[in-house]
């Protein structure tokens, strides 16, 4: 007779149970708390900038060099092959990359919280984490840029870190610097993981590896020159704070304060978490400071850099929780998931303005030139070139890079001499070589008006004429040479 199989082991058994009841919840509550998500066509510029340099890398641009941003090259070649895939008229399939990046994030957090403390600290880590994860402006919060593609490969870093795998936590921080410059910022906790469990030199041989090796290799398919200038080196007028203290400090306040409203059930346990549970998560702690640096470099304090306190707080919060009664840890989901329905109907009825500013801009461009005309937006939302379907006359998609002018910095640090290093030489061979068909200033009165730019304001004197005024928009069309 053949030998009965051997049962797998009873933990193999209940591990597989336990995601297999967990993993569909966590789905549904990502797919619940993505919703509003869907319901815009774009919710800030910075995924109208992915969409257009997605569209330019489609047809030959290169990135770096006739594509640029100020940002590693991962989430632009995310948006490229959603691009390549499933067309460029939609953000939706880029939408639901999102969703599966939350969904990888809570589930990474539950499984780290599950192996320190137990069962319910999984579960508690992973929805935590999900009904804070809205609680920004959705603007903020519901798009899909940078930070929601960094926080999984943070996520994984600490995974991979607390199972010792320090060449894939290695990997990883490198992935999460790739989607966003701070999203390296999670090196330092796994660093203190790796330095307090004392591994030998090979762990931290093969860290530094699984660090270095990814982002060579992005830089060699890329431009090295330009990697290093574009995602280093060539932000040092945009990281200062000269000339907009208050506006910064305020936006700084504000987008705390709402942070705070979407945690409020987190704080307190976590401000009050016993001292042997705080030694035991230092590395978490480790992280939340070291994200917090990150939402501080820089100096501008946007909405959607504080995406990176959560995954910390999620865990921190799931460690002051599980020492309290169990009445405490119903009351903080409570009031974690009233906060986030408020978030949501906040994202499902807020009114934006800017997106019909720019819908209409576009339809304007769109009726007064053809698919192949180059055209120049001069303003910050680079998304009417997507919105227009129209090719940019210039590699620079925002008068931010010629100005240094970025989300209302509007002090004696905006002006065509605070540009990035070497932008106007080349926009000036830009317009030479290939001159747009339309150019549309959209300053509306800010600190980059062309009457404050002296090229600018040189080449629509002797150029062109205007045509047309959109919702304080002007347009104006190259007048054919004599």
């Amino acid at each position: 007779m053949l030998a009965a199989p051997l049962a797998p082991p009873r933990s193999v058994v209940v591990r597989k149970v336990y995601w297999a009841r967990l993993l569909p919840q966590l789905a549904a509550l990502a797919c619940v708390t993505r919703v509003p998500s869907f319901v815009r066509p774009l919710w800030n510029p910075d995924e109208g900038y992915l969409a257009v340099q997605a569209r330019m890398l489609a047809h030959g641009g290169r990135l770096y060099e006739t594509v640029v941003d100020r940002k590693p090259p991962l989430v632009p070649w995310l948006y490229e092959a959603a691009f390549a895939l499933y067309g460029s008229a939609s953000l939706t399939p880029v939408r639901i990359l999102a969703v599966l990046a939350q969904l990888a994030t809570a589930v990474l957090l539950a499984s780290l919280a599950r192996r320190r403390w137990g069962d319910t600290a999984g579960r508690t880590a992973g929805v935590l984490y999900l009904l804070v994860s809205v609680g920004l402006n959705p603007e903020d919060a519901q798009a899909a840029t940078f930070e929601v593609f960094t926080l999984p490969c943070a996520a994984a870093a600490m995974w991979c870190a607390d199972r010792r795998r320090w060449g894939a936590a290695g990997t990883a921080v490198a992935c999460a610097f790739l989607a966003k410059q701070t999203g390296g910022a999670v090196l330092l906790p796994v660093a203190h993981l790796l330095l307090r469990r004392g591994s030998p030199r090979g762990g931290v041989l093969r860290l530094a590896a699984g660090l270095v090796v990814p982002v060579l290799c992005a830089a060699l398919v890329t431009d090295p020159a330009g990697f290093l200038f574009w995602t280093v080196t060539g932000s040092a007028a945009y990281a200062t704070l000269t000339g907009s203290e208050l506006h910064i400090l305020v936006r700084g306040l504000t987008n705390t304060a709402i942070l705070a409203v979407a945690c409020v059930g987190l704080i307190p346990p976590v401000v009050r978490m016993p001292r042997p549970a705080r030694a035991g998560a230092a590395d978490l702690w480790l992280w939340l400071a070291s994200s917090a640096g990150a939402v501080l470099l820089g100096f501008h304090f946007f909405g959607h850099y504080f995406l990176q306190l959560t995954p910390p707080l999620a865990l921190l919060a799931t460690a002051a929780l599980r020492s309290l009664p169990r009445e405490r840890l119903t009351a903080a989901l409570l009031t974690s998931a009233c906060c986030c329905s408020l978030f949501l109907t906040w994202g499902l009825l807020a009114p934006r303005p800017e997106l019909a500013h720019a819908q209409r801009l576009a339809a304007a461009v769109a009726q007064r030139t053809t698919p192949a005309d180059r055209v120049l937006f001069w303003g910050i939302h680079p998304e009417t070139y997507w919105l227009a379907s129209r090719t940019p006359a210039s590699r620079y998609l925002t008068a931010g890079l010629l100005t240094n002018y970025s989300g209302g910095r509007n002090g004696p640090q905006v002006g065509e001499k605070y540009a990035v290093r070497g932008a106007w030489p080349v926009f000036r061979a830009e317009m030479a070589a290939r001159a747009p068909a339309l150019v549309v200033d959209d300053s509306r009165g800010e600190p980059y008006a062309p009457d404050r730019v002296p090229t600018l304001r040189r080449l629509l004197t002797a150029r062109y004429a205007e045509v047309a005024r959109v919702d304080g928009a002007v347009l104006y069309a190259r007048v054919p040479e004599r």
